[in-house]
């Protein structure tokens, strides 16, 4: 008698026309936003829950809809999405003075490639970091459940759809609070975060806490442990580092924050992205084991798939085909080679090009991996919005530019620097796309992993959503630097963006192949890295369940405050959330309703977000309602009070719902 099939068997809608056109679509509009927020304020939005959430209401009204086709329309969006984080590499051609504008091809293909590049890296790390690991994966776990809950036919039973319709109070609520309190935020009725800069010493410091419920449900979202460990690593950057480089530091001027921001742009964030390397490196040196088991898995398959035995696997094994991810990686490099050789000849470095050439696409091929599982690591940790993509920038531009100095520096004129510059940004850029599509790529199949979605038709939605952002972000690129430039670019006027990833990137580039770069704070952390990863081994070791992620830490010294804090209380008011569950009778489902509620806020505030986004870029109306007085006096108690308020409300409302609906 023959087995019965698995449920992950069964065919399902699930890549269908409709969907890859809906995902396109919204992703024109997150994805516009996404530039201008990124340029304007350095942060950019995860777009994957926003998506969902659109998606769902708009295929409600089809009979057959499912919630793999959602999945798969948010993850056409998350991709173009995640893409713009282009934005913190490609204006550095343009702040440097080599580029007056985003020619459309070459700015196409940087994307295009790279994130294509990026899609089939992660392929075979699914395994690895996806379906064998206990990352939590906050956003996808978060999008999973969205699209559980607001989807028909999940529940199963009348208990199970009682504690579905609770879970959609949940999202629906906490989407609802975080929504309108972002949109009072943005009319300056209320501040945006609380915080107070302070003399220590001869130094400065200080702090930040931004009033963000979305930052707030992640940290709710990553647990006690990472929350603890990124709360460290501001206490390295702000209770040490700043007031000591501050104190050592020779006109400083302006404002206690003026003085606290720029010792830690320019000293501690280097830190910082120093104690990532060093953790970075340990963290491949741990998952080479898993990585090879991935890749010996996915030559399983494809020699299922050769034997005709494909179908014994469940649905929920089936990648792109591990021949299909060879030719089309092959197929990105070729297409690379001639940028490369184009690019080579405009910087005047054309006698070069075939050195350059083969080996920038060594550099490629190598760092590309390395980054892609470092990435899918670290939004597995802590999410997709709070990787420290910038981080991984710097550590990529220092080995471009570096194997540039060593490899072609001597042989050059001192006129073609600026070329050699542009050329380390040029590379740069693709393995930055490589790294922020590996980035969502694995945040977005871990969605999948939970709502039974066959992994290759997700793959390839994956491959259309970089295809479409890339095709819209060159244009945006370009409109807003006519509209307003980059500060540090030649001609830039008194409206010009920060865009402060990019210029710090392209400052390293120059320090570098220029020599006048601090090596001193890099090495500074990675010793405390090493010290960090140290400790993490001797808690794994000697406790149940204590561990310091030393990327975590890292994390803490190179974001900034106002977006560190906010997620470790959201942590500690997590664990808090579950030490109390844990005295009902069903645990379990009350800690869900808890995530529930987490994924909400994210949600009213990404949605908000984009509108208000939209509103700021068009100039459509005026958002600030009060004074400038109010809005820097009252307005940071009223936030702070209101803040806090609404937090405990929800939460004590989201235990009362646990208690009349799961019994």
């Amino acid at each position: 008698m023959s087995k019965p099939v698995p449920v992950a068997s069964e065919p399902r809608t699930e890549f269908t026309l409709r969907g890859i056109v809906l995902g396109i679509v919204i992703t024109l509009a997150f994805t516009a936003a996404n530039v201008f927020f990124g340029l304007k304020a350095g942060l950019t939005f995860a777009t994957s829950i926003p998506a969902a959430v659109i998606s769902m209401a708009l295929l409600r009204g089809f009979k057959n809809s499912t919630i793999q086709e959602n999945n798969i329309v948010q993850t056409v969006a998350s991709a173009a999405g995640t893409l713009s984080s282009i934005i913190f590499v490609l204006p550095g051609l343009v702040i440097i003075g080599w580029w007056t504008g985003f020619p459309y091809w070459a700015s196409f293909a940087i994307c295009a490639l790279g994130g294509i590049l990026g899609v089939m890296y992660s392929i075979p790390l699914r395994r690895a970091l996806v379906t064998n690991s206990d990352l939590p994966y906050p956003e996808g776990v978060a999008c999973a459940e969205v699209l559980k809950v607001g989807s028909p036919g999940e529940a199963g039973t009348a208990q199970g759809a009682e504690e579905s319709r609770a879970g959609l109070m949940a999202v629906t609520w906490g989407a609802l609070v975080a929504a309108g309190f972002a949109l009072v935020v943005a009319t300056k009725t209320f501040a945006s975060d609380v915080k107070s800069y302070f003399r220590v010493g001869d130094g400065v410091s200080g702090f930040d806490f931004g009033l963000s419920m979305a930052l707030f449900a992640v940290g709710h979202l990553v647990g006690l442990w990472v929350g603890l460990a990124m709360l460290l690593g501001a206490l390295i950057g702000w209770v040490w580092g700043v007031p000591h480089f501050s104190a050592l530091a020779h006109g400083l001027t302006g404002s206690f924050e003026d003085m606290a921001g720029a010792t830690w742009s320019t000293n501690v964030r280097f830190v910082g992205a120093g104690t990532i390397g060093v953790a970075a490196i340990w963290t491949l040196g741990k998952l080479v084991k898993p990585v090879v088991s991935g890749l010996a898995s996915a030559m399983a398959a494809n020699r299922a798939r050769q034997g005709g035995t494909l179908h014994l696997l469940p649905r929920t094994e089936h990648d792109i085909p591990i021949g299909v991810v060879g030719a089309m990686m092959l197929a990105c490099f070729v297409p690379l080679a001639f940028l490369l050789v184009h690019f080579s000849n405009q910087t005047g470095l054309g006698a070069h090009a075939l050195p350059l050439m083969l080996g920038s696409l060594l550099y490629i091929v190598v760092m590309g991996f390395l980054v892609s599982t470092v990435c899918g690591y670290m939004a597995g940790l802590i999410g997709s919005s709070n990787s420290p993509l910038s981080g991984i920038g710097i550590l990529v531009v220092i080995g471009a530019a570096l194997l540039l100095v060593f490899g072609l520096k001597s042989q050059i004129d001192a006129g073609q620097e600026k070329g050699l510059v542009a050329f380390a940004l040029l590379v740069t850029a693709v393995v930055f796309t490589v790294a922020a599509i590996a980035n969502n790529n694995l945040q977005d199949l871990k969605t999948g992993q939970l709502v039974d979605a066959t992994p290759s038709k997700q793959q390839w939605a994956l491959v259309v959503g970089v295809i479409a952002g890339s095709a819209i972000i060159p244009p945006i690129l370009d409109i807003v630097n006519q509209a307003y430039g980059f500060v540090g670019a030649p001609g830039a006027g008194k409206d010009a963006l920060a865009a402060p990833q990019a210029g710090l990137i392209s400052a390293l580039a120059q320090g570098v192949i220029q020599n006048n770069i601090d090596w001193n704070l890099i090495l500074i952390g990675a010793g405390i890295g090493v010290v960090l990863i140290a400790i993490d081994e001797v808690l794994r070791r000697s406790t149940k369940g204590a561990h310091l992620s030393p990327l975590a830490v890292g994390l803490g010294i190179y974001l900034p405050t106002s977006s560190t804090l906010m997620v470790v209380v959201g942590a500690i008011v997590g664990w808090y959330f579950d030490q109390r569950a844990g005295r009902h009778s069903k645990p379990e489902a009350v800690k869900q309703l808890g995530v529930l509620l987490a994924s909400g806020m994210i949600v009213g505030e990404g949605l908000i977000g984009v509108l208000i986004a939209g509103i700021v870029a068009f100039k459509l109306l005026p958002l600030q309602m009060v004074s400038d007085a109010f809005a820097e006096g009252p307005a940071a108690w009223l936030g702070g009070i209101a803040f806090v308020a609404a937090i405990f409300l929800l939460y004590r409302w989201v235990e009362r719902l646990a208690r009349k609906a799961i019994v």
